[in-house]
Order: C-alpha cells, then sequence, then structure tokens
C-alpha cells in the first residue's frame, strides 16, 4: 500500500461494481476490485455498492469474504456503503415484506450502529430521485437516485445524519430524524458512510465519493492528491 495514496476496493459480488470504480478512477484515486480475502487484505477501504442484500450476504459467506471484512471493519478500515451496501453495513435490518417472512434474511457487519428498513420506499416501479442537501459536501443540492432503497429507522448517538428526505408517511416538509415526520437517508459513524441512494448513477457528480477519500484520509494519514471537484452551481 503506497502511504501517500490509499487504495480503494469495491466488493465486487454484485450490484454497481463498474460506476464506483469509474467514479473512484475520475477523481483520481487507485481502485480495483475485491472478490476474495487476499484481495480484501491489500486494499486501505472499500466501497459496498448497491445489488440485492440478501444475495450479496450468501456471496460474501460464498467466496469467504465475511469474516474477513467484518474483522476489517472492526480494526477501523474506513467503508462506504450505496443502498444494499448500507443494509450491509448496519447493525440491525428491518423487513416487514410478506414474501421475506420467514426467510433467513440478511446477516449484517455491524458497522454502523443504525436500524436499517430494506425497500422502505416499494418495490422497483417506485424508484425515485430527489434534490438533497447533504452536510459535508458543498456546492448545489445532490441529485440522489434511489431504487429499491433502504431507510435508517434509528441511529444511535455516535451516528451524524447526513441526509434525509421526506418520510414516506409523514409529512412533505419533514425533518429528517423526527419520529414521523422525515427519514435519513445518509449517515456517517467514524470512518463508515452509508447512503441509501446511488450517487455513483448520477454522471458528472463524484462529491459523494470525495467525501468518502477525504474520510480515508482523515483516517489513516494518506497524503495523496485528488482531482479538482468540477461540479457546477446551477
Amino acid at each position: 500500500m503506497n502511504p501517500a495514496q490509499p487504495v480503494v476496493g469495491v466488493l465486487a459480488l454484485q450490484g454497481g461494481v463498474a460506476e464506483h470504480l469509474a467514479a473512484l478512477r475520475r477523481i483520481g484515486v487507485t481502485a480495483c476490485p475485491v472478490r476474495r480475502p487476499e484481495e480484501l487484505a491489500r486494499v486501505d477501504a472499500l466501497v459496498l455498492p448497491g445489488g440485492e442484500s440478501t444475495t450479496m450476504t450468501r456471496l460474501l459467506d460464498t467466496f469467504e469474504l465475511f469474516e474477513p471484512l467484518r474483522a476489517r471493519l472492526r480494526e477501523g478500515m474506513p467503508a462506504y456503503g450505496s443502498c444494499a451496501g448500507m443494509v450491509l453495513l448496519a447493525d440491525s435490518v428491518l423487513d416487514d415484506r410478506p414474501e421475506v417472512r420467514g426467510s433467513p434474511g440478511v446477516r449484517s457487519l455491524g458497522a454502523l450502529d443504525v436500524v436499517v428498513r430494506r425497500n422502505a420506499f416499494g418495490r422497483q416501479v417506485d424508484s425515485f430521485e430527489a434534490e438533497l442537501d447533504f452536510a459535508g459536501i458543498e456546492g448545489p443540492a445532490l441529485r440522489a437516485v434511489f431504487i429499491r432503497a433502504p431507510l435508517v429507522e434509528k441511529a444511535g448517538a455516535d451516528v451524524t445524519v447526513l441526509a434525509g428526505v421526506p418520510s414516506p408517511a409523514g409529512p412533505p416538509d419533514g425533518r429528517p430524524g423526527e419520529t414521523g415526520a422525515g427519514t435519513i437517508v445518509a449517515v456517517r459513524q467514524g470512518p463508515v458512510l452509508a447512503t441509501a441512494f446511488h450517487p455513483e448513477l448520477v454522471n458528472g457528480d463524484d462529491r459523494v465519493h470525495r467525501l468518502f477519500v477525504r474520510m480515508i484520509n482523515e483516517n489513516s494519514g494518506h497524503t495523496g492528491p485528488v482531482r479538482p471537484d468540477t461540479t457546477e452551481e446551477t
């Protein structure tokens, strides 16, 4: 590993692997896919992409990655999870859909002190986009793409809420973090970041990935440059 430049892995079992790799490389970061424990051992940080979280849990076991990944997270490895990645990083996962009752469900990694509800906004046809104010990210509102997205139902005292949208059951002007009013869709706890949406799908805006790289640098003392942000005000 180069002390001047972090190596960021992308968990390459399912989901938007290519899009996350492209976003990281656009901002000048060394990025590589991770499928095996020996590949995980060579990276400084890891992105867990979207996909189907139950399937990803099974694949983590199949590729003998679950326990090595959980161990790295407990050691303080920075991680970022988008959509299903948020579910995997959570401490507790809820899913009340009738079709999944009685199934094994998701075995999460416990890296974030949050309770996450899977598929909280509905099915694929209920996917949507929203403009977000995102703490720690400057510039215009962040365009967020939600696809069968989860939400954070409860966040622990050490978790920082970064962004929210109106709750599916709450008033349109609700504030995130207030019971029945708003829905938490982005959080951070120490070196771990998670979003319910897919920033890798928004071409030309890599600010969430830039934030994650800053977190890596803060955590490990890396000093490598990141290409300048060219996101324009709108």
